[in-house]
């Protein structure tokens, strides 16, 4: 009878073992897999990220916005012309080189709004080239070692009790379920960050239209610094990513393997917080709003 006992708690035993490495491998592989795409994600312009929708943004923004700016334009030079002519008593003390450089002001708030996307995507190509220039430095891996914290926890598990496997078995449960939601916001943000750029994209020429005057201006330098908000953000999260880094790698797996479970699902949160504040900092530091 206890040889019949004992072999049904080995095998409980196994069962259980088997299981919490399961777990711990779909999780790691979960959170490695979200983590290792947020270089490549972050580091994309919106014409290479989705080709399609910045075809359909760009067609919009020319075929829809860009009349529209047109006008704006239009009515901003023309109430420009005239209030420059009301401060010269009704023109006739102005000079030559006034209309010269209104005229010169003109041409250059034609030739900014003939090459709005163009500016817009030299703004992303800066932000490419800083965010491919941060992953360099932050050469620490993000990835946690899956094999090597499960042979580490499975010394650890060998010699719980059978109460005790059944109670971790279910952490790693919840962790891994924790993990999948943390993977599915940090997609969230990614692709909420990039689709905010199309937005952004799409009505361009608006506030392009508005940059060259002097009470209208305000429109036009927002907005750049809301560009280049965005593009910087990609920066941010960069950032986020070494330091996350730093601290998985500094991590060592005791004898409370509970305690290490949810430490690993405390520092992925801390990511994901981080990351959803990324937009607001970048904001701020560019004084965008």
């Amino acid at each position: 009878m206890d040889k019949i006992i004992e072999s049904i708690t080995e095998w409980l035993k196994e069962f259980f073992i088997g299981a919490i490495q399961t777990n711990l491998s779909t999780m790691f592989n979960d959170v490695n897999t979200k983590v290792g795409t947020i270089a490549g994600e972050v580091g994309q312009t919106p014409q290479g990220w989705n080709a399609s929708i910045f075809n359909m943004i760009k067609n919009l923004s020319d075929n829809v916005i860009l009349p529209i700016a047109g006008i704006i334009i239009t009515y901003v030079l023309c109430y420009e012309l005239i209030h420059l002519v009301m401060e010269k008593n009704h023109g006739n003390d102005m000079e030559f080189w006034e209309f010269f450089v209104y005229f010169v002001k003109m041409w250059i708030a034609v030739w900014i709004l003939s090459h709005t996307f163009d500016i817009t995507m030299a703004v992303f190509d800066i932000g490419q080239h800083i965010v491919s220039s941060a992953s360099g430095v932050i050469s620490s891996s993000s990835a946690i070692d899956a094999s090597s914290v499960i042979a580490q926890m499975t010394a650890s598990m060998d010699s719980m009790e059978l109460s005790e496997l059944l109670l971790l078995m279910v952490e790693t449960w919840i962790v891994g379920f924790g993990m999948k939601i943390l993977s599915v916001l940090i997609t969230v943000i990614l692709y909420g960050r990039m689709i905010e750029i199309y937005l952004y994209c799409s009505v361009a020429p608006i506030p392009f239209a508005t940059v060259c005057n002097r009470e209208w201006g305000t429109i036009g330098t927002n907005y750049f610094k809301g560009l280049f908000a965005l593009a910087f953000q990609g920066f941010f999260i960069m950032v986020c990513v070494g330091i996350y880094a730093v601290l998985i790698n500094s991590m060592t797996i005791s004898s409370d393997v509970h305690m290490a479970l949810f430490s690993i699902m405390a520092y992925t949160i801390v990511l994901c917080f981080s990351l959803f504040h990324t937009g607001t900092l970048s904001k701020s530091v560019f004084n965008a709003h």
